[in-house]
């Protein structure tokens, strides 16, 4: 049974980051093979194909980040770690928003309220005028806004081209985004199917089903810190050497 393994590195990254701390070293340079082998639990069963799909970090932003990558992305592929990367893209636009009161990462955040304070004119701020205003009193800031576009549309892509051609029999797909549900529940009708959630955020409901839909043999389960250490490539691959920090 040729198993075809594919991973949503933006999911998988941010998984990573919550599980094992983002000031914490030892989980970023993934061995993906390594990670995925133990899962291949399928009779007779050997992992043929694995496509990461990601995007790369703009120098602009981020020199370092982006050497960082570089390096990882060579190393994954002169390792045999993986097959194919699939790469989408960062974009980035400004955009205004309402100024909050809580720090960033709170859920349901409030509306910082004006009271005739004054801020530096250099500042992106503006006092709604009453007019636009249904809820009086809010500061708009300009603000950057920066999201990747390509990954989710990448591996369901991959997925299912390679179910659909017989390149593989059975699939495993790293993601938590419920954007993927129904090429899943197709890939499902045709191959079995099982699905890694990579963060510490319970399985998102978009992505379940049940273990004897379709074609049956389906699986579900959560990736835990210990397997990201537990699966790191060595530290210099060929010309690739890991990051400090990493």
């Amino acid at each position: 049974m040729r198993i075809g393994v594919y991973v949503d590195g933006f999911n998988l990254y941010y998984g990573a980051r919550k599980h094992c701390g983002r000031g914490t070293h030892g989980w970023r340079w993934l061995d993906l093979r390594a990670l995925v082998g133990p899962m291949a639990g399928w009779q007779g069963s050997r992992i043929t194909r694995v496509i990461y799909c990601t995007a790369r970090v703009e120098a602009a932003d981020n020199a370092s980040g982006r050497a960082d990558q570089t390096a990882y992305l060579g190393a994954l592929v002169e390792a045999g770690s993986v097959d194919v990367i699939a790469e989408g893209r960062y974009v980035s636009w400004a955009k205004e928003e309402p100024l909050v009161n809580e720090e960033r990462g709170t859920y349901r955040p409030t509306a910082y309220r004006w009271s005739g304070e004054h801020w530096d004119a250099r500042l992106p701020l503006r006092r709604l005028p009453d007019r636009e205003d249904t809820d009086l009193h809010r500061v708009m800031a300009t603000v950057q806004k920066r999201e990747e576009k390509g990954s989710d549309v990448n591996v369901a892509s991959h997925l299912l081209f390679d179910v659909l051609t017989g390149v593989v029999d059975a699939a495993i797909v790293i993601t938590n985004d419920s954007d993927l549900e129904l090429p899943l529940r197709m890939a499902r009708e045709h191959v079995p199917v099982g699905t890694v959630n990579p963060s510490t955020n319970p399985t998102a409901g978009a992505l379940k089903g049940r273990p004897d839909d379709g074609v049956g043999r389906h699986w579900w389960r959560r990736l835990t810190a210990a397997e990201y250490l537990g699966s790191q490539l060595p530290e210099v691959v060929g010309n690739h050497r890991k990051p400090d920090g990493w």
